[in-house]
């Protein structure tokens, strides 16, 4: 197996020349470690540093290791190193290395930060998420405004693939999840119900559950994992490939081009959905009251149409409008604030579902209120 060794010589009593002898490869066997780590602690002692490749016959990554080290050390030093005498291939990688920086999060930072400057640090970081959200907002009454006026490059056609991407693509899992909250409600109702025999009031606690809370609030859950998340997706892959910094460069607001379409679709789809929702749901009630609880048919829906008004109907409708716009402002804020890696999309298309259902979660909350105090 070949070896490797260096030697140490001091042309002046400020200067040492390290001399590479054999072949320096990670097939070699290198020289002792007290040899080595002597090189590498020269550098605190001198001024400057020379190499030696007279007798050097083979070298590879191995070599390019030990150079980085003491390179590093000298630096830590301020000693000066020559590396004209180096081999051109090894001066070329060494200079490559310099020129990559290590990335932000390439190291662990063991510093054990404390309790303030972590709080600190998450105030400041939610004062500007708040700052860019309301800039989002701005921006978006903006284009809506001039799309009113015409003023906006507002694209049709992809404002109907949005349209026809959430809302008839999304029928099937909407039916599906509001025929199983359906059934869920009919059974929680039935457990108590029964208890006083008045079943029949199960039509009253499903045609209400649906019409003022679930069906909106399930629908929208499902639309901000479907499309809020579909939304970011789509443009933090712009984002990362640099097309929304080519549409500004070409002078198209990318609020007015890719937010505008997608936001009024879902805005415009959600109260249909809401609705188809409600009347699935209700059939779900109406299975399990009718083949499980033995009620007439007929029976149950007179109790369902009169226990329902259209307050109660336009109470759900207003709140899946709010909740078509929370999700899409989540999905195209996250998308459009996203880095430019996959990792970075990945991060801001879950931020987009998460932000989304909270919001959704939050706005139901106040607006429950809101009709409560006002007697809605």
């Amino acid at each position: 197996m070949p070896e490797a060794s260096l030697k140490l010589s001091y042309p002046s009593p400020q200067q040492c020349c390290i001399a590479f002898v054999g072949d320096w490869t990670l097939h070699s066997v290198l020289p002792p470690d007290q040899q080595l780590q002597a090189a590498v602690d020269v550098c605190s002692k001198v001024d400057k540093i020379l190499f030696n490749i007279e007798n050097l016959r083979q070298w590879d990554t191995r070599l390019l290791v030990f150079l980085q080290k003491i390179i590093d050390t000298a630096k830590q030093h301020e000693t000066e190193v020559d590396l004209e005498q180096l081999p051109s291939g090894a001066r070329g990688l060494l200079a490559l290395s310099q020129t990559v920086g290590d990335r932000e999060d390439a190291k662990r930072n063991n510093a054990r930060q404390g309790l303030l400057h972590r709080l600190g640090e998450w105030t400041a970081g939610s004062l500007i998420s708040c700052q860019k959200a309301l800039t989002f907002v701005g921006e978006f009454v903006l284009s809506l405004f001039y799309w009113l006026r015409g003023q906006t490059q507002f694209s049709r056609i992809e404002f109907w693939v949005h349209l026809q991407d959430c809302g008839p693509r999304a029928l099937g899992i909407v039916a599906l999840i509001s025929i199983l909250v359906g059934l869920i409600l009919a059974f929680v109702g039935a457990i108590q119900l029964r208890m006083f025999g008045a079943e029949i009031y199960i039509a009253n606690l499903v045609s209400l559950g649906m019409f003022r809370e679930m069906g909106a609030m399930m629908t929208g859950v499902i639309m901000a994992g479907r499309t809020g998340a579909t939304y970011a997706a789509q443009l933090g892959a712009m984002q990362a490939n640099g097309e929304i910094d080519a549409l500004k460069t070409m002078g198209i607001s990318p609020m007015g081009y890719l937010v505008l379409p997608r936001t009024l679709a879902l805005i415009l789809i959600m109260p249909l959905l809401c609705i188809y929702a409600d009347l699935i749901g209700i059939f779900g009630g109406f299975l399990v009251g009718v083949f499980m609880l033995d009620l007439m048919p007929v029976e149950y829906l007179n109790q369902t149409t009169g226990a329902v008004d259209l307050t109660h109907f336009f109470v759900g409708v207003f709140k899946a409008f709010v909740f078509g716009f929370l999700i899409a402002f989540s999905g195209c804020f996250h998308g459009l604030n996203s880095g430019t890696s996959a990792s970075a999309v990945g991060s801001a298309t879950t931020s987009a579902v998460v932000t989304a259902i909270v919001l959704i979660v939050v706005a139901d909350a106040i607006l429950t209120i809101v009709y409560n105090a006002l007697q809605i």
